[in-house]
């Protein structure tokens, strides 16, 4: 039989296969082979009446996520708050990087945007990310259009919101929330497993929160292709292996002065491609002090 997981807990997987669910195991020889499956996995499973069934083979994955562990994402809503905590673009960069680099089609909504003195002060973000091409969602009303026929991760820092927002357009699922700790500045992470449901004609992942963000872009080239921006700017700069820090001719930065660029994504790649350098050089000079 083929289906595909839409939960794990406790050792068990939870396979959806022609609109019924089967609780399997995976095989022994999966952790032989060191694989695991995964929330989101096409799998090929055996499944007997009134007996636990098994996973026999995991389909071949388009993309994946290591925290929360899941798989075959279409698109990820990235929910962002305005205020408690405030909106920090640094961070939302760190998550659209991260979904560029996984291929896996972004979706900014912000959250609290009441708590907004005027309800203005984020217009000018907005536009900007309006202008690279993201798609962005002010309330729940522009968020369900987009998506039917998709596999949606919804994620964002902790305290967000991001509970608050699946149980308002799935009251049924009655997801555990949590009020934020005035003393922390942060929410308790109430969301323990990852799980898939049917909603809205696609499926909808509820996943952990994040207190940190771990990226998986290592190199400068890949840094510079997850800024869709600065990707296009960059075909016009003398050279192709071009960081847009010290080189001459670089496109990048005419177009900062030009400001056809938003100082503030251009300050987040650097702080980023600073951070992989950094990265770098700690890894040779440990390299260098355990030779083999």
């Amino acid at each position: 039989m083929q289906g595909k997981i839409i939960k794990a807990l406790a050792g068990f997987y939870y396979v959806e296969s022609d609109g019924q669910v089967y609780q399997t195991r995976a095989r022994g020889n999966f952790r032989k082979k060191g694989q695991t499956p995964y929330v989101g996995d096409q799998v090929e499973f055996s499944a007997e009446k009134d007996s636990e069934g098994y996973i026999l083979k995991i389909g071949e994955r388009k993309n994946s996520l290591v925290r929360p562990p899941i798989v075959n994402i279409d698109q990820a809503v990235v929910i962002m708050s305005a205020r408690e905590p405030d909106f920090n673009p640094n961070l939302l960069d760190r998550f659209l990087v991260l979904l560029e680099h996984k291929k896996i089609e972004p979706i900014i909504y912000l959250s609290k945007l009441d708590l907004l003195e005027t309800g203005r002060e984020l217009d000018d973000y907005v536009a900007v990310y309006r202008s690279i091409g993201y798609k962005l969602a002010l309330s729940v009303e522009e968020l369900l259009p987009l998506l039917p026929h998709k596999i949606t991760v919804f994620m964002g820092q902790t305290g967000v919101g991001k509970s608050t927002l699946l149980n308002k357009i799935a009251p049924d699922l009655a997801l555990e929330t949590a009020e934020i700790s005035e003393s922390l500045g942060r929410g308790r992470h109430t969301t323990r497993a990852v799980s898939l449901y049917n909603l809205y004609g696609g499926k909808i992942a509820d996943t952990p929160g994040f207190s940190s963000l771990d990226y998986e872009v290592s190199t400068a080239e890949d840094l510079n292709f997850a800024f869709p921006e600065i990707a296009k700017l960059s075909q016009a700069c003398k050279f192709r292996t071009c960081t847009h820090t010290h080189e001459p001719d670089c496109a990048v930065k005419l177009a900062l002065e030009a400001g056809e660029l938003a100082p503030f994504r251009f300050e987040n790649y650097l702080q980023m491609l600073s951070e992989i350098e950094n990265r770098r050089e700690t890894y040779k000079k440990v390299a260098k002090k355990n030779p083999k």
